[in-house]
């Protein structure tokens, strides 16, 4: 007897689900939907502001992949990210992610997102704090590819914003916060260099 479909939408927030039941799922409109610790996390959608500022840090991420692969060699705007040592399927979603060794031959092949990991995450952050400060923090923490962690904070003008460097040392973070107008550089990614301004 075929399975069910489920059709889901933002009052399943906190609903039990498995990967396969997440992935063969209907769900309403207008949310975001990730599985974290085998359940529902549903948040809003980002609006056209946090989409600019989304955009506006993917493209200086692409730009630099696509001029020097060495340290980047794929930025996505759609990626998954599997957290194999929770207990329960947990697969963030992040905003962008940027991957050191993508297997570019294989991308028009069925490459998985559980077989790949990135080295670097990022998060525009805009209604959700507690998604963006704690939760994806220790999640991103979990992953050993993962070497840093930024958060695109727009909350107080997002024509100003300030970005939050998480940078893996041994077991922790060290948290860094850059304020609007500054420029950004991380050994991460020799030569990367982001004045933090996205009218510019």
């Amino acid at each position: 007897m075929a399975s069910v479909q489920l059709k889901l939408g933002p009052t399943d927030h906190g609903h039990p689900l498995t990967l396969d039941e997440f992935d063969d799922a209907d769900f309403e409109s207008g949310f975001k939907y990730e599985l974290i610790d085998g359940r529902l996390y549903v948040s809003e959608e980002p609006d056209p502001t946090e989409n600019e500022l989304e955009l506006w840090l993917f493209e200086k991420l692409w730009d630099y992949s696509r001029a020097d692969g060495s340290a980047l060699n794929r930025v996505t705007n759609k990626g998954r990210v599997f957290v194999h040592l929770r207990p329960e399927a947990t697969v963030p979603e992040p905003d962008i992610a940027a991957y050191a060794d993508y297997p570019l031959a294989r991308r028009f092949k069925g490459t998985k997102w559980s077989e790949v990991s990135p080295v670097l995450v990022c998060e525009v952050l805009m209604n959700d704090p507690a998604k963006d400060l704690e939760r994806n923090v220790e999640l991103y923490l979990s992953v050993p590819s993962i070497k840093e962690y930024w958060v695109l904070d727009g909350r107080r003008n997002p024509e100003e914003p300030t970005l939050i460097q998480h940078r893996r040392y041994g077991k922790r973070w060290v948290v860094r916060a850059f304020p609007f107008g500054s420029t950004f550089a991380t050994k991460l990614l020799p030569g990367f260099s982001l004045l933090i301004d996205p009218l510019k």
